[in-house]
């Protein structure tokens, strides 16, 4: 196709080649700068809709799991304690029951007798520290705490457990290993006080589980969402590289083609001057 004294056809295309090329080195760029396919509603208004609504239960389950993680955090140090104090009961227990023998006496009843003090005392140590971002469900006056367990509002809980309190209290004002006599009476109330942390184990370690099963369950349905999500609107980085490479190519190629374009047109100016 020859060119007129009007139109420069070989440079029209060659512009139009440069334009297309420029466009489409702009899409692919877009591609690998956002790390999207859909980055915004511009490039697929449906698509970016749906993602939208995704992100939206992305957001309300990362809160549901900040709720059940704090949930978990408070459930563990409440059940480490627990299982310390069920170890150091028995242990009272066992000196109770050597001080209720009326044998043992002088330098061995002595130490039996600080024996006992000393390991009584870890007791109210573990209900003092088994505190979680300023809760303590085994404290006096504790409460049920409640979380967030779902997007639909749903809760878990993990119940006061201040009866361990009680029976420590109890233990504290009824328990004395003085001599033989009072440390036999006294092994009722120390196994009150193991009844309490036992049962109250019990209670926290179900619930634990619950808030357990719970939070696996939200991670995964946040590693399905954010996986569908991803399938949605993330780009092929390698291939838009690539792509945008080539774009570069094209646009290199149409330049000079609108070079060599407009070497005829100065050719002819040249034979008029």
């Amino acid at each position: 196709m020859s060119n007129s004294v009007n139109t420069n056809l070989g440079a029209v295309t060659a512009l139009a080649s440069l334009r297309a090329t420029q466009a489409n080195m702009a899409v692919h760029s877009k591609l690998v700068q956002t790390g999207y396919r859909v980055a915004d509603a511009m490039d697929n208004a449906s698509t970016f809709s749906v993602a939208q609504g995704i992100r939206g239960n992305l957001q309300a389950f990362r809160a549901v799991q900040s709720s059940l993680a704090n949930g978990l955090g408070l459930a563990d140090v409440t059940r480490t304690a627990l299982e310390l104090m069920t170890d150091v009961v028995n242990q009272v227990r066992t000196k109770a029951i050597q001080l209720a023998d009326g044998s043992v006496t002088g330098t061995a009843r002595t130490t039996y007798f600080n024996d006992f003090g000393q390991v009584a005392d870890q007791i109210q140590r573990y209900i003092g520290q088994a505190n979680f971002n300023g809760v303590n469900l085994l404290s006096s006056g504790s409460v049920t705490r409640t979380f967030i367990a779902d997007t639909e509002l749903g809760q878990l809980q993990l119940t006061s457990q201040s009866s361990v309190w009680t029976a420590w209290t109890t233990f504290q004002a009824n328990v004395n290993v003085g001599d033989a006599a009072l440390a036999t009476g006294s092994l009722s109330v120390i196994d009150t006080l193991g009844a309490a942390v036992t049962s109250a184990l019990a209670t926290i370690a179900s619930q634990s589980r619950q808030l357990r099963l719970q939070s696996a369950y939200v991670g995964d349905l946040v590693d399905a969402n954010s996986q569908g999500l991803g399938a949605l609107v993330d780009a092929d980085i390698g291939k838009a590289a690539a792509a945008t490479q080539a774009a570069d190519v094209r646009q290199r190629l149409a330049i000079n083609a609108f070079s060599i374009a407009n070497v005829e047109p100065r050719m002819i100016l040249g034979l008029i001057n």
